[in-house]
């Protein structure tokens, strides 16, 4: 019985250990937010669990206000400040890992691919930043502040700049690739999507260009009005915001016009989607939510001022931030509000929902982390069940087994005992010194 215990505790240790393993390798890989709306496609939906009665996990001060967004790689948030410096934060505490100081306020929000931090500032660069230590692996000089955000594809750094140009960059060592020219400031963020960069611009239009070679392919001119919104591109259509107080859907191909919705401010919030919904905020100080094929009116959601953040969603709930300074959660159904909290600061920048925790920036200089309450972990449940379920299955197959032998060995002494009182009653005295157990086995087994 001794060694069955043995054989149990030692199954039942790697089995838990198997199970730790795909737990914290689920909980550390699974989620993450590399880039300016989530993805190069700037969906702005991330696979986090909800965050639901949300405590403030930590927040870190900068000296400077954000309105750069946060993205969260491998445990670290990364956001830029309007104190020049680019920081990196532990996730789970806040702590600094280390900052880099550029020669202007960093707009511009990060994108973290292959161990590199990518970023743009106000002093005209375009910064590749190891992602690890801080240190400079290359820049690229643009004759104009970048707050654009950088999308990267296939080792390519899509950007805009404010000396009106859309560039494309090798991811490693910044070179440029090719350079687009349009007739206005560049603020907007490219989003990429089947071979083609979509970027709005101060000239009034949405540009749609080849994503290899940076040939023109079409635009859509809203009027003599900025385009500060950043496009969404899904199923082939591209959504986006203008200063004309429309929000758009166009075809991504031919950049004909879908349809539109009017609201009754500017449009400079980035859309999000999800689940054939698209979400936006507006000047007028609210939030849409809008039927993506028909651009009808699901619900919209009225804050105390302007909706500049873009929406983020994670699990059925919207993340917008409002230039009353707070954060809003919202119903991404119906738009009832969940939660809000408030910074004491205009909140432009967009959140990241990454693991159960939401990162955002302020105008206040602080950086953000709200967790929401612990529920009790379905993992921790089976790390503690199954290990224990497995040993008892041992115990209780080798217990099984002992019976069944035993019962065996007792039905065939008893089979033995008649054959020999028998044997002995037939001949009359005692049993022949052949006659034993073992050469009797063959026919008792």
């Amino acid at each position: 019985m001794k060694d069955v215990l043995l054989i149990a505790f030692v199954a039942a240790l790697c089995v838990s250990a198997s199970l730790f393993y795909a737990v914290m390798v689920n909980t550390q890989q699974s989620y993450g937010w590399p880039m300016f709306r989530e993805n190069a496609e700037h969906t702005g939906e991330g696979t986090s669990k909800a965050v639901l009665k949300p405590k403030l996990l930590w927040n870190y001060t900068t000296g400077g206000l954000i309105a750069s967004s946060p993205v969260v790689v491998n445990g670290v948030v990364y956001i830029g400040s309007a104190d020049n410096n680019v920081y990196a934060l532990n996730a789970s505490n806040g702590s600094s890992l280390w900052n880099y100081s550029t020669g202007g306020p960093v707009y511009s929000s990060a994108a973290v691919i292959n161990g590199l931090v990518y970023i743009g500032s106000s002093d005209g660069n375009i910064y590749a930043l190891n992602a690890t230590k801080g240190y400079k692996i290359w820049n690229y000089t643009t004759n104009g502040p970048v707050v654009s955000s950088p999308a990267v594809v296939d080792d390519i750094v899509y950007i805009g700049s404010e000396d009106s140009n859309v560039y494309a960059l090798q991811a490693t060592n910044g070179v440029k690739l090719w350079n687009y020219t349009t007739k206005g400031s560049i603020d907007s963020s490219p989003a990429v999507a089947d071979g083609m960069v979509f970027v709005g611009s101060d000239d009034g239009s949405v540009y749609c260009l080849n994503a290899t070679n940076g040939a023109y392919l079409w635009n859509y001119l809203t009027g003599p009005i900025f385009v500060w919104s950043s496009p969404t591109v899904v199923n082939g259509v591209v959504y986006f915001g203008s200063d004309n107080d429309n929000f758009y859907a166009l075809n991504a191909t031919s950049g004909i016009q879908v349809w539109y919705y009017a609201t009754l401010g500017d449009v400079g919030s980035s859309p999000a989607f999800a689940n054939g919904v698209v979400y936006i905020g507006s000047d007028d100080n609210n939030v849409y939510a809008l039927n993506a094929a028909k651009g009808t009116r699901v619900w919209n959601y009225t804050t105390c001022l302007y909706v500049g953040s873009a929406p983020a969603i994670a699990d059925s709930i919207v993340y917008v931030g409002s230039y009353d300074g707070s954060l809003y959660a919202l119903n991404a159904e119906n738009g009832n509000l969940l939660w809000k909290y408030n910074t004491g600061g205009q909140v432009a920048s967009s959140p990241a929902v990454v693991n159960g925790v939401v990162f955002f920036g302020s105008f206040n200089g602080q950086v953000y982390a709200l967790a929401g309450a612990p529920a009790k972990s379905a993992s921790l449940i089976i790390l503690i069940i199954a290990p224990l379920a497995v040993a008892l299955l041992i115990i209780v197959s080798a217990v099984a087994f002992k019976l069944k032998r035993k019962a065996r060995a007792d039905f065939t002494k008893g089979v033995k005992a008649e054959m020999i009182k028998e044997y002995m009653c037939a001949s009359g005295g005692s049993p022949s010194p052949a006659f034993t157990a073992s050469g009797n086995q063959s026919l008792l087994a």
